[in-house]
């Protein structure tokens, strides 16, 4: 009855997609218009007779790109289907021969031919010479695939997948669509960049003649000259995870197990380097340490010594990123050592272990996870950093550089860029399935349903008083580290004229009025207000593809579960340079043409930052008994109605902690984003990493903390919506 009941309401949804798939093909412009996704002016300006603007059947009515007519038949058989019973069987086998046949068409023909005639020789040796062009797919093939898309899934729903759930399989139907088209293609393509010689011919010699490179691999420092960028890298990242998972331990537990009355404010400083744009860190280090900096030049007046360059390099690089992604362990390790039972560590006491025995035996073997994921996060971090090697790399050369010089650089060399980006996605991934090997198949659940009011022990005196002397000097160093970033957005000319001037800021983000009312006139003003409105569409779009995601993998059973899974977290573990670097590669041309729009920017941020949010609605989907859902659907809720009015309303908390983070990181990203600009939609960390190439620090540095009081306000008012979760577990310091 029930099976009855889903197949008798899928008749409106099966209309809404027919209709959707006609507007696309009769109605709306098929190839990407000028002005950009998100401008109307088209309707102006020839709509519909302009080819340039005109429908799939117009375009096939007046003589042109005729390769489009076989749309036709599958849009055709869409009709027949709904015109047919939708409990008879053959009416699903025709919706999925429909859709599969749409779509791959679409597909075929929008690969098969670009801006030149046939993009393959074959075709050309096989059909002749084409004489005609197209361009990437617009709102009319976006439609239409989407259509055909769906479909397609609701075709295989009513030969019973799942249960015979429309909304489940076209879920997990457009989930795999999207990670396909945006995570898979790129790299593939990246891939097969990595094999094309200057001619456009594919080559394995010139594969092994660029990655066998010296610049990549040569051990040259073992010979007192230079190594290659490869190494650099992998001991640069080995150095930073280790560091940021030592210090993080360090605040977690100075926070959680110690009596340290200034807690609160330690545990706030190491949310600071969150909200900042790693690079400006480095910009900070270079007021205090470089050759005309602060302590630089106290030193040399004290000891009479010459200043050195001794910061560019590894050692400045080492320090910034330590800064910068400690609290990144930190978050991680927080919530893990909370997490430890503290009944167990009680447990443990009560056989007459000592606090160090307890900590050694107990605690710190249940916190594995978290050391795991900790390190992974600070070594796939330090390897995709951009901004921090340029800024303070000197001679130290580091894989995402050599990839940004690559692309952007004299020699123009995807091929070269290609291979580098897939080296360091080699160690990256190499990183993430060690971290996999080694937490094995253990289990470390220490929180059940059961309640749990113990108290955390406090560390042993031999841990923490070493502890606190750390993250105190951690703590005290980042505090002068953001103190001279304020300073030195009011400084005139650092090290030459320390007066103190509102000339940066005016410079930046003057206004003024004319005869048209407010005017922007300040230089950062444009790409401030663009990197706010990408990041404002971006943050619901990744929450929304984050907690869908997250409700298929914890609600629903199906075949591929785990693979599905994988691949949906597989972003998490390629580097923002990657991103960038095979974006560029795989959205240059058609059929998805948008390099150079916002659109590539939004999509580049909604995949860099979807495992957070699936990682945000598994934990909380995860506390919500399954009756609920259960109950919904007894009383005739179809599952959108049950994930629409009863989980969602339940997911507030994550659905917020998605919006904070994706919005924090798309207002701060660099390394995927220096790929991705252009000048019409120029983003605030490009920008600044602009002026810090023409050694405008001042500038640079006042757009940097303005950023900063942005995203504090921002994140304060997220937390002002969010509030604070109570446990219900006794603390130690309790008054």
């Amino acid at each position: 009855m029930q099976e009855t009941d889903r197949r008798s309401k899928a008749r409106p949804t099966l209309t809404f997609w027919i209709i959707v798939g006609w507007a696309g093909f009769c109605l709306l412009p098929w190839y990407a218009v000028d002005d950009g996704f998100f401008s109307f002016a088209w309707l102006f300006e020839g709509y519909p007779i302009d080819p340039d603007y005109a429908p799939a059947a117009i375009l096939i009515s007046q003589g042109e790109k005729l390769w489009l007519t076989p749309l036709l038949l599958p849009l055709l058989m869409t009709l027949i289907a709904l015109g047919r019973r939708q409990s008879d069987a053959a009416t699903a086998v025709l919706l999925i021969l429909t859709g599969a046949f749409g779509f791959a068409w679409l597909m075929a023909q929008g690969f098969g031919i670009g801006i030149r005639g046939f993009s393959f020789d074959w075709l050309t040796a096989l059909f002749g010479d084409l004489g005609d062009r197209q361009f990437g797919m617009g709102y009319g093939a976006l439609l239409l695939a989407t259509a055909f898309l769906f479909l397609f899934t609701q075709g295989i729903a009513m030969r019973g997948a799942i249960g015979g759930d429309v909304f489940v399989v076209g879920a997990i139907g457009f989930v795999v669509a999207i990670v396909t088209i945006f995570v898979f293609f790129p790299i593939a393509r990246m891939l097969v960049f990595a094999f094309i010689t200057e001619d456009g011919a594919y080559s394995p010699t010139v594969f092994a003649s660029k990655f066998l490179d010296d610049r990549i691999w040569g051990l040259g420092c073992l010979f007192g000259t230079r190594c290659g960028a490869a190494w650099n890298s992998i001991f640069l990242a080995v150095l930073v995870g280790t560091l940021t998972t030592a210090l993080g331990l360090a605040f977690a537990l100075v926070v959680t197990r110690t009596g340290f009355r200034a807690r609160r404010l330690l545990r706030a400083l190491t949310v600071l380097p969150i909200i900042t744009p790693p690079f400006v860190i480095g910009l900070a280090l270079i007021l205090l340490f470089g050759l005309s900096g602060t302590v630089t030049v106290f030193f040399a007046d004290v000891f009479g010594v010459q200043p050195t360059r001794w910061l560019y390099g590894l050692p400045g690089i080492l320090i910034a990123q330590t800064l910068a992604y400690t609290p990144i362990a930190f978050l991680v390790l927080i919530g893990v050592v909370e997490g430890v039972s503290p009944s167990m560590e009680e447990a443990a006491q009560t056989l007459r272990a000592d606090r160090w025995q307890t900590f050694r035996t107990v605690s710190l073997p249940l916190m594995r996870p978290g050391l795991a994921n900790a390190f992974l996060l600070g070594f796939i971090e330090s390897m995709a950093d951009f901004g921090n090697p340029l800024v303070l790399g000197g001679n130290f050369d580091v894989l995402s550089t050599e990839i940004f010089f690559a692309i952007v650089g004299a020699q123009y060399d995807q091929g070269r860029a290609a291979v580098l980006a897939m080296v360091l996605l080699f160690f990256t991934l190499t990183a993430f399935y060690v971290q996999r090997a080694w937490l094995g198949r253990k289990q470390y659940t220490t929180v059940t349903g059961k309640g749990d009011a113990g108290v955390h022990p406090l560390m042993p005196r031999r841990l923490a008083i070493p502890t606190l002397m750390v993250a105190v000097a951690w703590g005290t160093f980042t505090v002068i580290v953001y103190g001279m970033i304020v300073y030195g957005s009011f400084v005139e000319l650092w090290g030459v004229r320390n007066t103190f001037t509102f000339k940066h800021y005016v410079t930046a983000f003057s206004i003024g009025v004319n005869e048209h009312g407010i005017h922007w006139s300040g230089a950062a003003w444009d790409s401030f207000w663009t990197t706010i409105y990408i990041a404002a569409i971006a943050a619901p779009l990744t929450a929304v593809v984050g907690l869908t995601t997250a409700y298929l993998l914890t609600r629903q059973d199906f075949a591929g579960k785990n693979t599905f899974e994988f691949g949906t977290m597989l972003s998490f573990a390629i580097p923002g340079t990657v991103i960038g670097v095979s974006y560029i590669l795989a959205f240059n041309v058609p059929p998805i043409e948008i390099t150079g729009t916002g659109i590539i920017l939004v999509i580049s941020f909604i995949f860099r930052n979807m495992p957070v949010g699936i990682r945000a609605g598994i934990a909380s989907m995860t506390q919500i008994d399954r009756s609920l859902d259960e109950s919904s659907l007894t009383l005739g809720a179809n599952s959108w109605q049950t994930f629409r009015r009863v989980i969602l309303p339940l997911l507030r908390p994550a659905i917020l902690a998605a919006l904070v983070f994706s919005f924090v990181r798309a207002m701060t990203a660099i390394s995927a984003v220096i790929f991705l600009v252009s000048a019409k939609y120029d983003m605030a960390t490009s920008y600044i990493i602009g002026r810090v190439e023409n050694n405008d620090y001042g500038l640079a540095i006042a757009y940097s903390t303005t950023l900063i009081f942005v995203m504090l306000t921002a994140v304060g008012m997220f937390q002002l919506l969010v509030g604070t979760t109570q446990i219900g577990r006794r603390t130690q310091f309790a008054r």
